[in-house]
């Protein structure tokens, strides 16, 4: 079976190719100047195409003789300044695997979304698949493109596509990935002070990488499933973290009353160049909001055994010697 990963280069495509190549030969498409590290351990043969899933004449060439292809690559970012890239990445580039698959006659799908685009509530703090997306000022352009790029997979099963959707939460991985997905454990060796109120929804990103393979094994074609470990309060995630480095967890709470001055303050610093945080007051306010996604869905076709907090931060802090 030959298996094309877009986004193959990331944190999640880096182990959605290694489970992935239990099943089939992994074809990775990759741009020109992309990095290659979170690869150099692999122990099989990646073949090759280059392209960027903005570029339709290279998606085309892409999925050509695939059996499989899945759709990994996405942007995300909360800076008001990258809204455009982010629907030309996310909503626009996955519009561009639908309907190259189309065209070359490739039926299975398998779409990497997010829970950000399942949506959010001010009046649910439990969500599931079945959430209908309602406008919401929690939602971060980010949450829309990729709801928007959803959208785009399910027109392509309408169209004969056979599709699956994941959306997982924030993906644990190793501090020397140098990821976006592990600034939520710098902040911590970075011996920041303060901490939000709300929840946390994560999941470990070789437990990610399992379930989707599982999933595909399981031919759960035409569905969407969260995968998500558990919802924890940012100072218990927080504190485990520190616990185990031997690190001062972060001790203040962000009051209500702070979220304008931290996004505020934030503002200032990004201006002269000491910060590069994505905080805006509309990523405090989320921060500070209690709500779980719930894995029931997952749970009641795989019954999977996640890793514990524990197991996840030690191997992603190299403390599981």
């Amino acid at each position: 079976m030959n298996i094309l990963i877009t986004g193959i280069t990331g944190l999640y495509g880096s182990f959605l190719a290694k489970e992935f190549s239990k099943l089939g030969a992994i074809h990775g498409l990759k741009r020109k100047n992309s990095k290659l590290d979170l690869l150099d351990t692999l122990d099989f043969e990646i073949q090759w195409h280059e392209g960027d899933i903005q570029d339709m004449e290279a998606v085309l060439a892409a999925v050509k003789g695939m059996d499989l292809v899945v759709h990994a690559a996405g942007m995300v970012s909360f800076q008001p300044g990258e809204k455009e890239a982010l629907y030309a990445i996310n909503t626009q580039g996955t519009a561009n695997v639908v309907n190259a698959m189309l065209l070359q006659g490739i039926e299975r799908l398998l779409y990497v979304s997010s829970v950000a685009a399942i949506g959010r509530s001010q009046e649910l703090s439990v969500l599931d698949e079945n959430f209908k997306w309602v406008e919401s000022p929690l939602n971060t352009d980010y949450a829309i493109s990729k709801y928007w790029g959803e959208l785009e997979v399910w027109r392509g099963q309408q169209e004969g596509l056979r599709v699956l959707v994941l959306n997982p939460s924030i993906l644990i991985g190793k501090v020397t990935h140098h990821r976006s997905s592990t600034a939520i454990l710098d902040y911590v060796i970075d011996g920041n002070k303060f901490y939000p109120k709300g929840d946390l929804n994560y999941i470990d990103v070789r437990d990610a990488a399992i379930l989707a393979r599982q999933l595909v094994e399981k031919d759960a074609w035409g569905e969407r499933f969260i995968l998500n470990k558990e919802s924890i309060p940012y100072r218990e995630f927080f504190g485990k973290v520190a616990e185990i480095l031997s690190l001062r967890a972060p001790f203040i709470p962000v009051s209500k009353k702070w979220v304008g001055l931290a996004s505020f303050f934030n503002r200032i610093l990004k201006s002269i160049g000491l910060s590069k945080s994505p905080l805006n007051s509309q990523t405090v306010r989320i921060a500070q909001q209690k709500i779980l996604y719930t894995n029931e869905k997952v749970q009641g076709l795989l019954g999977f055994r996640f890793h514990s907090l524990e197991e996840s931060i030690r191997w992603a802090t190299g403390q599981d010697k």
